[in-house]
């Protein structure tokens, strides 16, 4: 099966299934569906930082700070962070992500409601290679300043998330 015949749930602006649909025909017909967004820091606390390959349907070969991906039909965002997280970063027995917030994103490529999660790596990662061209673990000076300067193309739903991220966590501290 490829990733366009995947099944999503198709959600309404509140978040509620409303059907199902291929994720090749959600993104033609651009309806909202839900998306899990994983930011994984390493033992030192620094971010994966990954290039997209170029056969990803949205954003080929741009750069991302989380780890994740569609929630498929039936899945529940706790679970679809861990298996997105599991699986990018080619590791098991990750700990379970930490849910932290979720809003509905609107913008380049269309719009789905992302929960933003934050979990702890400390395994040795193998990417997947058809999910991952490039990584990195990166300082957060080193992430927020490449974001801010635009050297790299970022993925706009995730610059949308890190800058929630980061209000999201000045407001805990």
């Amino acid at each position: 099966m490829s990733a366009a015949d995947e099944v999503l749930d198709v959600v309404d602006r509140e978040d509620r299934v409303t059907g199902r649909a291929p994720r090749g025909e959600v993104y033609a017909a651009g309806l909202i569906h839900r998306c899990v967004f994983v930011l994984a820091r390493d033992g030192q606390g620094r971010i994966f930082t990954h290039r997209r390959t170029e056969s990803k349907l949205v954003f080929p070969s741009f750069y991302d700070m989380f780890v994740g991906g569609v929630v498929g039909a039936g899945e529940s965002y706790a679970q679809a962070a861990l298996r997105e997280a599991e699986e990018e970063l080619g590791v098991a027995g990750l700990g379970q992500p930490e849910p932290l917030f979720k809003f509905l994103y609107e913008g380049p490529g269309g719009a789905w409601w992302s929960y933003v999660h934050e979990v702890r790596c400390e395994l040795p990662v193998r990417p997947q290679a058809s999910e991952v061209a490039w990584h990195a673990w990166l300082p957060e000076d080193e992430v927020a300043r490449r974001v801010a300067d635009g050297s790299w193309p970022w993925v706009p739903d995730g610059v949308e998330a890190y800058r929630r991220l980061r209000e999201f966590l000045s407001g805990r501290g």
